[in-house]
C-alpha cells in the first residue's frame, strides 16, 4: 500500500511539473522568445532624435541580448501600420513607436493585434496593451536657455522649430524662461519649419533668424543644421537630442539630450519576466532619461556654476520650471505666484510665455 502510495506521489509532481512547464497562463517569455521593433521619424545618422533612439536600441542589444528590428525616415501616415505589421510578422511582441504622429496608428494596430505590447514616445494615448513614455525635456533645456541668456550680446535668441503642438511649445517656453532667469532684456524669436527632419530647412530658418539679429541659436529640430548657420555666421548655438559638438565646434555650446536605454532594457525586461503592463511614463532628470549636455568652451564664462546650482535644485524639486508668476505674450498673468502648472496643463500648452516673439496656430 506504501509502494502504491510512493507510485501515485511521484506520479503527481511529475504531471504537476509537466503542467508547470506548458502553462501559458504566468505571461512569462524567455529572452530568447522576445524581439523588439522600433520605428524612427528620420535616419538614424540625424544626429539627433533618430540617433538618441538608436543608441538607446543598440544599448538594449548590449544589455539583454535580444533581437531587435528597427525601421528608420518612416512617416508619420498610414504607412506605419505597415511598417508595424511587418514587424509584428518577423516576431516582434513589444514595438516602440518614437514620433507623435504615429500615435493613432499605433492605437489602431494595438486593437488590432492584443497579444503584441505596443510603447509610444511622446503621445498620451493607451489601450489594454499599449502605453506611452516621454522625458520632462523642459528641465534641461530650461538650464540650456540660462547658458544662451548668458552667452548673448544682442540679446535676441533664435529658435528653429518643428511644430507648434504642445511639446515644442512647452519646450520654447522652457527655455524662455531659463533665458530670462539670468537675461531679463533678452526675447527668444521663434521660426517654424513643420518638418522634424529637413536639413536644408532647418538652415535657412536659422539664417533668417540670423539676419534678425540673432547671436545664439537653439532648435526643437532633428539635425544640426541650425548650428551649422550659427558657425558660419561667427556665432553661438544650442543643440538637441544628442551631444552635437562635432557637427559645429566652433559655435555648439550644449544641449538637452535623452538617454533612452535604461528605459527601453526595463520595459523589455519586464516583458521577459511577464509583468510588463501599460503606462505613462513621463520622466524627469532625477530619473537620468533627459540631461544637459557638458557644456563645451564655447559657453560663457561663469556658467557652469549657475548651470550646476539650478540643476541639483531641480533635481531635488526646489526648482520647478513652470511655477508662477509666468506671463503669456501679451502680459496677462497665466500662472499666479505659488502655483504650478499640473501635468495635464503642461501636455496642452497652447500659448507662449512673455519674452517669445512668435505665433501659434491654434
Amino acid at each position: 500500500m506504501k509502494r502504491v502510495s510512493k507510485v501515485l506521489m511521484v506520479l503527481f509532481l511529475a504531471m504537476a511539473v509537466f503542467l508547470t512547464g506548458c502553462s501559458g497562463d504566468s505571461g512569462q517569455e524567455g529572452a530568447q522568445d522576445v524581439k523588439a521593433g522600433f520605428i524612427y521619424v528620420g535616419p538614424t545618422g540625424d544626429g539627433g532624435w533618430s540617433y538618441a533612439h538608436e543608441m538607446a536600441r543598440q544599448y538594449v542589444v548590449e544589455q539583454l541580448g535580444i533581437e531587435t528590428l528597427y525601421k528608420e525616415s518612416v512617416e508619420e501616415g498610414p504607412d506605419v501600420e505597415n511598417v508595424m505589421k511587418d514587424m509584428i510578422d518577423q516576431g516582434a511582441n513589444i514595438i516602440f513607436a518614437t514620433s507623435f504622429g504615429y500615435m493613432d496608428y499605433m492605437e489602431k494596430m494595438s486593437l488590432e493585434y492584443p497579444e503584441v505590447k505596443f510603447m509610444h514616445c511622446s503621445g498620451y494615448k493607451m489601450t489594454e496593451n499599449m502605453g506611452n513614455y516621454f522625458g520632462r525635456i523642459y528641465e534641461p533645456r530650461y538650464l540650456s536657455g540660462m547658458v544662451a541668456g548668458l552667452k548673448t550680446e544682442s540679446n535676441v535668441i533664435g529658435y528653429v522649430a518643428a511644430f507648434d503642438i504642445p511639446e515644442v511649445v512647452r519646450g520654447i517656453n522652457a527655455f524662455a524662461l531659463g533665458v530670462q532667469a539670468v537675461n531679463p532684456d533678452a526675447v527668444v524669436k521663434v521660426r517654424w519649419t513643420n518638418t522634424w527632419y529637413d536639413p536644408a530647412r532647418e538652415y535657412e530658418a536659422a539664417r533668417a533668424l540670423l539676419d534678425e539679429g540673432a547671436d545664439v541659436i537653439a532648435q526643437h529640430q532633428d539635425t544640426a543644421g541650425p548650428q551649422q548657420a550659427a558657425q558660419e555666421r561667427g556665432v553661438w548655438s544650442i543643440g538637441y537630442h544628442s551631444d552635437m559638438s562635432e557637427a559645429a565646434p566652433d559655435a555648439y555650446m550644449t544641449a538637452p539630450v535623452w538617454n533612452f536605454g535604461p528605459y527601453y532594457v526595463e520595459q523589455i525586461q519586464k516583458v521577459i519576466d511577464g509583468t510588463w503592463a501599460p503606462e505613462s511614463y513621463w520622466g524627469s532628470m532625477e530619473d537620468g532619461i533627459v540631461a544637459l549636455a557638458p557644456l563645451t568652451e564655447n559657453a560663457p564664462e561663469g556658467a557652469q556654476a549657475v548651470i550646476d546650482e539650478a540643476q541639483a535644485k531641480i533635481k531635488s524639486g526646489e526648482l520647478k520650471v513652470f511655477a508662477g508668476p509666468i506671463k503669456d505674450q501679451e502680459g496677462n498673468v497665466r500662472v499666479a505666484e505659488g502655483e504650478l502648472m499640473t501635468d495635464d496643463e503642461l501636455l496642452s500648452f497652447d500659448w507662449f510665455v512673455q519674452g517669445v516673439e512668435g505665433k501659434i496656430n491654434k
